[in-house]
């Protein structure tokens, strides 16, 4: 257990920012989800507007540094290209 103020301060401040960060990646998985299923209902104007929303997330949470620049790029790419094969296939 931490004794000196400022290690106390530090595990305050650690688990804020980590409740803080796990908001921020669970609604990166919600708008995934919310884009899944569009995608899995055959629903193409859906799937474009939630990819658009789930974008903008991905986008807000690297801006705030919770998950690396080249890692959101990465997840709007695949997401993009999965709508991109759904959009050819139909």
């Amino acid at each position: 257990m931490a004794h000196s103020l400022s290690a106390r301060k530090r595990i305050r401040q650690n688990a804020k920012r980590r409740a803080r960060n796990r908001a921020r990646k669970k609604q990166i998985k919600l708008g995934v989800r919310a884009f899944t299923e569009a995608l899995t209902a055959d629903d193409a104007g859906k799937a474009t507007d939630a990819l658009r929303a789930a974008i903008k997330t991905i986008d807000r949470v690297a801006a705030k540094g919770t998950i690396h620049k080249n890692a959101a790029n990465r997840k709007k790419a695949r997401l993009q290209r999965r709508l991109n094969a759904f959009t050819a296939k139909a």
